[in-house]
């Protein structure tokens, strides 16, 4: 299985317990890159760096001890994120084909892939996972709800809204649910989760609460024949 995450967080934050239940998972981060100029960014100040090189190095060794901890082992592609690409950001296709070559050489059946809500990194990583799965006719493909961005209100509905429009239905991933597995893999996210201490310190307190609400998943299906 791959797990396509934007930024290095979005993954465990989002599917953390679907991880810890699929040891061996590769979560693959688009925007793990670092700008060649060392910038300072608000964002970056708030988690305690001093500058975008310091931010990336010290995130991914947070994004690999998290997980590390779920038993999932981590793929970063050197695109930037919005914060330091400006209008630079890297175009879908681009993303698609670098996204099609890590499929390819692992052999993946099964694609995770971020809803994109709301922000614009996500928004741009949905749709090269899109495009990068109708160009694989036999992986199987299922979108996870993005945590933080989830609970606003209509996102998710004009996300399947546009699905619908674009010939592809989805449908709600439905599983029998073991209490006693549930809960272990519960803890095994909330390890995972502390081990992002930059960002959990800008979010404050209460600000990530969302990353422990249930995870929810949909089954993409293209309806019509466009693969």
């Amino acid at each position: 299985m791959l797990m396509i995450s934007p930024h290095l967080d979005d993954a465990v934050f989002s599917c953390g317990a679907a991880l810890a239940a699929s040891p061996g998972a590769v979560v693959c981060t688009v925007f793990a890159g670092a700008p060649r100029e060392p910038l300072i960014t608000d964002w970056d100040t708030q988690c305690g760096f001093v500058n975008a090189h310091q931010a990336m190095h010290e995130r991914r060794d947070e994004d690999a001890a998290a997980l590390d901890a779920l038993g999932a082992r981590p793929v970063y592609l050197d695109f930037l994120d919005s914060q330091y690409a400006g209008d630079a950001s890297a175009r879908p296709g681009e993303i698609a084909s670098t996204l099609l070559d890590v499929i390819r050489k692992n052999a993946f059946r099964t694609l995770l892939i971020p809803l994109g809500l709301f922000h614009s990194d996500h928004h741009l990583v949905h749709e090269a996972c899109r495009k990068a799965w109708l160009a694989e006719p036999a992986l199987a493909c299922i979108a996870y709800e993005d945590a933080l961005y989830r609970r606003m209100s209509g996102l998710v509905q004009a996300r399947l809204a546009d699905l619908a429009r674009h010939g592809i239905t989805a449908t709600p991933v439905s599983e029998r649910i073991d209490i006693t597995a549930l809960a272990r893999n519960l803890e095994a996210k909330q390890r995972a989760v502390s081990r992002y201490t930059s960002q959990l310190k800008a979010f404050g307190a209460n600000g990530h609460d969302d990353v422990f609400a249930p995870e929810r998943f949909w089954t993409l299906q293209p309806t019509r024949h466009d693969r």
